[in-house]
């Protein structure tokens, strides 16, 4: 059967599913989302959850401040617990330049109102106790960051945008879209044409592939991360932050009674298959004896892995196509390098405000995927 909508959201993620809900809100409920399968499955539940401002961009910090706020007030927002533990963002730096990096960050953080404490190497391991002190320089903190559950808020996001009127159609997996003269004229799916002349790409590691179809060159490749969770550890303090090394990416914070624990390959895989490699739990292994030797013996329980959608300066491409040959009204929010999940609150208000033709509360222009063709790439510093 042949359906019409206003806009067209590709991707029922964290990113995709905040856009809709941000549309109907500012009033304009004629909205589709489509799933390939269910929500979230593509990378957001996948994600370890993690919400921050620390970043090097200003943009990001900005984005990631207002997206703080709202998981602040998702539950009274939204009817729907997230599970969000503000026990604060430690970065574990081990080389001088990596303390010059955020030394020079602060300021930027602080201008926009973010809270940040340098650490020395003694305050650093008492902030989280089971950091090994050998060869590190300090921390910097950001108490107000932390983490909750990214199941919780897909399934708020989605509950929220269905009472405002938006159709979501999981397990409906888009096909094609389809341009004539230079405009969308509709979406094509299994279950059918969807009759539209506007589309939001947030198909994350899948971007490329999907906007391809409407002509439209994204550069964003999946990369495939890890994650894993220990079984329960007796005394486990329940403040401990969220704790990354810097230098690795070694990170891990609570979850339930134990934690979970992430770290890059040891060579980066570009895929967008998103199966666990056992031999990760090896490299796994060693990060955690140098950084972390009192949990040696702990017990790894489950696991999975999951894709980042990778930019080429590990920043968002959010905007609308406008180069010569694009077609009208195609719309995207990807290219998060990892961060999606932490901005998903504030880029879906800005991405409805793009679609509605409104001023967005945060200028996002200058990260259009036209950045590239000038020159004017923004490397994002502060990446897990």
């Amino acid at each position: 059967m042949t359906e019409h909508a206003s806009v067209v959201v590709l991707g029922g993620g964290v990113v995709g599913l905040s856009t809709a809900h941000h549309l109907a809100r500012a009033g304009l409920s004629d909205v589709v989302v489509v799933e390939r399968g269910s929500l979230g499955e593509g990378s957001t539940c996948r994600a370890a959850g993690g919400v921050r401002a620390m970043f090097t961009d200003a943009l990001n910090v900005e984005l990631g401040l207002r997206s703080l706020e709202a998981y602040e007030r998702f539950a009274a927002d939204h009817g729907q617990e997230i599970d969000l533990h503000r026990v604060g963002y430690l970065f574990l730096l081990d080389s001088p330049a990596a303390l010059d990096t955020f030394a020079a960050a602060a300021p930027v953080q602080r201008a926009l109102g973010l809270e940040v404490r340098e650490l020395s190497v003694a305050e650093t391991v008492a902030a989280s106790p089971l950091v090994s002190p050998e060869g590190l320089l300090g921390g910097v903190l950001s108490p107000r960051a932390g983490h909750c559950t990214p199941e919780a808020v897909v399934a708020g996001y989605a509950a929220s945008a269905r009472r405002q009127g938006v159709r979501i159609r999981p397990g409906c997996a888009a096909t094609g879209i389809e341009v004539v003269d230079g405009a969308i004229t509709a979406v094509a799916t299994e279950a059918g044409p969807i009759v539209t002349d506007t589309v939001v790409c947030a198909t994350g590691a899948w971007s490329a592939r999907v906007a391809a179809w409407a002509g439209v060159d994204l550069p964003v490749a999946g990369l495939r991360r890890h994650v894993a969770l220990t079984g329960p550890l007796p005394g486990l303090d329940p403040a401990t932050p969220f704790t990354i090394e810097h230098s690795s990416s070694y990170y891990f914070h609570r979850e339930g009674g134990g934690l979970l624990m992430g770290l890059p390959d040891r060579t980066d895989e570009w895929t967008d298959d998103a199966r666990r490699d056992e031999a990760w739990l090896e490299e796994l292994g060693e990060a955690v004896e140098r950084r972390t030797p009192a949990l040696a013996e702990s017990a790894i329980g489950i696991g999975w892995a999951g894709l980042y959608e990778m930019s080429p300066d590990h920043n968002a491409l959010i905007g609308e196509a406008d180069r010569p040959g694009d077609p009208s009204r195609f719309l995207y929010a990807t290219g998060f390098s990892g961060h999606g999940f932490l901005m998903a609150p504030a880029v879906g208000e800005v991405v409805a405000d793009l679609v509605l033709g409104r001023t967005p509360a945060v200028d996002v222009s200058a990260l259009s995927v036209d950045r590239f063709d000038a020159d004017a790439a923004r490397p994002e510093l502060h990446v897990v």
